[in-house]
């Protein structure tokens, strides 16, 4: 039952997050933390930070972890399984669709409406880390490293990679001796 029920969330994640990997992690999030109880919030942020950091697609990263955790190697397969086949299976669909419509001012429309309903999502999971964040290190520690890493990026234009890395060895060194 175990394995059906990672399949279903996976998949019930994937096949409704259109837009990739941004679109289906809060898809994910409400499937892991709220439905199925297989991690906490501040676990899942973790989770998040940690697959971000690593190469490769995030939702294949999560699903492959969640599922191990839950039910071993059976359990990684079945999520990744369910977190990829329906993006390949629906990419070959929809991109001999879009070829033969691409001019068409209904795709173009429906693809410009997509975009601020994955806006709010990634906006809602924002919010949901920053809070548990805030509530984990404290407003000085969050509002600091929201600023370092604001600073980083834009005047210095350093890649969000090296933030990451960063932000692992203050939180390993620092946090984790403090909270």
């Amino acid at each position: 039952m175990i394995l059906w029920n990672i399949f279903v969330a996976f998949l019930i994640a994937n096949l409704l997050g259109y837009g990739g990997g941004p679109a289906s992690i809060p898809l994910m999030q409400q499937e892991i933390v709220n439905h199925y109880h297989w991690l906490t919030n501040a676990q899942f942020a973790d989770l998040l930070a940690v697959g971000n950091a690593l190469p490769g697609p995030i939702a294949t990263k999560i699903a492959a972890y969640v599922g191990y955790a839950q039910a071993g190697v059976p359990g990684a397969i079945a999520a990744v399984i369910a977190t990829v086949a329906p993006s390949a299976i629906a990419l070959i669909i929809f991109l001999r669709i879009l070829n033969r419509y691409r001019k068409s001012s209904e795709v173009r429309g429906m693809t410009i409406l997509i975009q601020p309903v994955i806006a709010v999502l990634m906006i809602m999971l924002t919010w949901q880390i920053g809070v548990d964040s805030v509530q984990s290190i404290g407003v000085w520690q969050f509002a600091v490293i929201a600023a370092v890493s604001l600073l980083l990026m834009t005047k210095w234009k350093w890649h969000p990679a090296w933030i990451i890395v960063i932000a692992f060895v203050y939180g390993g060194l620092v946090l984790s001796n403090t909270v």
